[in-house]
């Protein structure tokens, strides 16, 4: 696949170079699929709660190597480092206890999921530099893309060739032997559009054994069948491979975070991905509303040694379907949503003894099969102008099953059916204000990892677990007035079964899960930005992380690990469109909590950074971006244990001082 993936990026950067006509402006009657910025911000402002859109111009000044990088400013998202892309992505304590990739959230792009169909996600292959716009659906507000999980949905977006004409051109690097390319074009007449990009990213990275080195193509196709008629084909194909440093002692972390696993080196420990995802979305506009289908497919070959050599091939495939209505019954405005998604996948996942690296003795081989249907459905009632009643929801059917032909004691399968309703009002008391609440169910079922758990010393075997369920309410508003807007919720979710997962060997993966009794989750998600003169504005977000068990047997009323309570951050930009410097700041008052007895925290930091644009002429642009200025030592994330001690390998610096600076030319 590493072959295919090459030679399709390198006849795509040809395509590129070789001249082409000039290009078209959008003349055609309809933009159907290929969505603009502006209208995803009105979806949210349609949104009964937390929910955002975090535009390219927001971070494209940065070395954006991960969603950390442009979701920093998203109230709500908890994005913090662990490497390279490698980041704790979290809303609301979704995953909280998956010390390795993520769970409780649905990752899309271009509204289509790119989770496996156990459904739990990856996101490496997301790059965030390619993205026209980010759409945050926190919670239950993902209810549009059929997701029902306590973190919702995050939404990445593809320009095309109708929202990004021309050419565009973007070189960036610095610490630690960085160095990253971008080159795009676009092209648009008026029955057919093309946009493609290829990306590449290499990093030595600011840890030992933390080099990195990508290589991604990401385009799309859009005909317009008729006036109202649109289809668009999309690619994305993807080379990552990526060096481990592994996790550190607190001492460790906190005087050498340069410093990585010793194990890891020993192990030559790495996670390298070969991908290609396919994709089609048709739209037909009718009138009175819009009705959109697709289907897609994903194949991955994840090259894995860490404690063994995992070595999977996998696929995963499906369709979707959703048609939005619009009309009026007795003089009264309604709305209507209807879809379903379905996502089917396999994974042939072999395991071998780790020799340097390198694939020794075959220890495991299993077949992982899985399914998961999403149906769903809202109903939005305008009595006036002002007020929006909506009450929906989502109905799951999953199926899991592991044939493992090594460990029979680890085959077995399980079958899950949910539904997960939402109720929900927006009041609009002036033009640009809005008030919001809902109450809504959550529903997380197990995936792989979870169901079938092995240590060393023995086999756990198969675990028929439930899936993890929540009440959520939320409250909150958004708006602008004067030279402030906001965007601030409260919420609180009373979870039941939440899937808390611990390595009861330090440095076993996988580790332990169970279903934990009763544990609360809440919290407030705030922005503002404050329009402080014509030359300065300072954009802030505040987190209040309150997750907690409740009367559990074993820890009481502990405090959950791994996030800390309060973390805030904040940038002033000072200056003109044709010059800035942009100084910011992160404070996290006191850390997390590193186990579940509550026995030691992280302790608390702050960071500087300071970021500088110049426009030297219209389409060329210089920029500067520096990182933790102090140079400060502190934790970025934690693989939560139930008991810490001085000697366990828990914990991932946050990213030492760095200078980066890029150049970027649209034409």
């Amino acid at each position: 696949m590493t072959s295919l993936i090459r030679a399709l990026s390198g006849a795509s950067l040809i395509a590129f170079i070789v001249p082409a006509p000039a290009f078209a402006d959008d003349t055609g009657p309809i933009v159907v699929t290929g969505q603009k910025i502006e209208e995803a911000a009105a979806e949210v402002a349609r949104t009964s709660g937390g929910a955002d859109t975090v535009a390219a111009p927001e971070y494209e000044d940065k070395v954006a190597v991960s969603l950390r990088d442009a979701l920093a400013f998203s109230p709500g998202v908890y994005a913090q480092p662990r490497f390279g892309q490698e980041v704790r992505l979290s809303i609301r304590g979704s995953g909280i206890s998956r010390g390795f990739h993520m769970r409780g959230l649905t990752l899309l792009q271009d509204g289509i999921p790119i989770n496996l169909a156990d459904n739990n996600g990856d996101f490496q292959e997301l790059d965030p530099q390619i993205f026209q716009h980010i759409e945050v659906y926190r919670g239950s507000n993902a209810l549009r893309f059929g997701s029902s999980t306590l973190g919702g949905g995050i939404n990445a977006v593809t320009p095309t060739g109708r929202t990004a004409s021309g050419f565009e051109l973007r070189v960036d690097g610095g610490s630690f032997d960085t160095i990253r390319t971008k080159a795009a074009a676009g092209y648009a007449d008026d029955r057919a559009d093309v946009w493609a990009a290829i990306t590449t990213d290499r990093s030595d990275g600011d840890r030992m054994h933390a080099s990195r080195d990508s290589l991604r193509f990401n385009g799309n196709v859009g005909l317009r069948l008729s006036d109202t008629a649109e289809t668009r084909f999309y690619a994305t194909l993807s080379h990552i491979d990526q060096d481990l440093p592994g996790a550190l002692t607190l001492t460790d972390a906190l005087t050498n975070p340069r410093k990585s696993n010793a194990i890891n080196i020993v192990q030559d420990q790495e996670r390298d991905i070969d991908s290609i995802r396919l994709q089609n979305r048709t739209t037909l506009d009718l009138g009175s509303g819009t009705l959109e289908g697709g289907v897609f497919y994903s194949g991955k070959d994840l090259f894995h040694p860490i404690f063994q050599v995992i070595d999977q091939k996998s696929e995963d495939y499906g369709a979707y379907a959703r048609l939005d209505l619009s009309g009026a019954i007795g003089g009264v405005a309604v709305e209507g949503l209807l879809g379903t998604t379905a996502r089917f996948g396999h994974v042939d996942a072999r395991q071998f003894v780790n020799v340097g690296g390198n694939r020794g003795a075959p220890t495991s081989f299993a077949r992982q099969e899985a399914q998961t249907i999403d149906s769903y459905a809202e109903l939005r009632v305008k009595p006036v102008a002002t007020l929006s009643l909506i009450a929906g929801g989502v109905y799951t059917h999953g199926e899991r099953t592991i044939d493992n032909r090594t460990n029979p004691l680890l085959s077995g399968s399980a079958s899950f059916d949910t539904f997960a309703p939402k109720f929900g009002v927006l009041f609009e008391p002036l033009a640009a204000v809005q008030l919001y609440a809902n109450y809504s169910r959550s529903a997380e079922l197990p995936g792989y990892n979870e169901l079938a758990q092995t240590q060393v010393g023995g086999l756990t075997g198969f675990v028929d677990l439930d899936p993890q369920r929540a009440w959520t309410f939320e409250l909150g508003t958004r708006g602008t007035v004067g030279i402030a807007s906001w965007d601030v919720t409260l919420y609180r979710s009373d979870i039941k079964g939440e899937l808390l997962q611990y390595s009861v060997v330090p440095g076993v993966i996988p580790a332990s899960t169970f279903n934990a009794d009763r544990t609360r989750h809440q919290g407030i998600e705030a922005g503002l930005d404050l329009r402080l003169a014509p030359f300065a504005t300072l954009r802030q977000v505040y987190q209040l992380n309150d997750f907690a068990f409740r009367n559990d047997a074993v820890y009481r009323d502990n405090r959950l690990p791994v996030i800390p309570k309060h973390l805030y951050r904040a940038d002033l930009r000072l200056g003109t469109d044709r010059f800035a410097i942009t100084p910011n700041i992160e404070w996290a008052p006191t850390g997390a909590w590193a186990d579940y007895v509550n026995s030691t925290r992280a302790p608390g930091y702050t960071m500087f950074g300071l970021g500088a644009e110049a426009n030297i002429r219209e389409g060329l642009t210089l920029f500067f971006d520096a990182r933790n200025l102090t140079g400060e030592k502190a934790i970025g994330d934690i693989s939560a244990v139930v008991v810490a001690t001085p000697a366990s390998a828990i914990y991932y610096p946050v990213e030492r001082r760095a200078f980066y600076g890029g150049v970027r030319a649209r034409f």
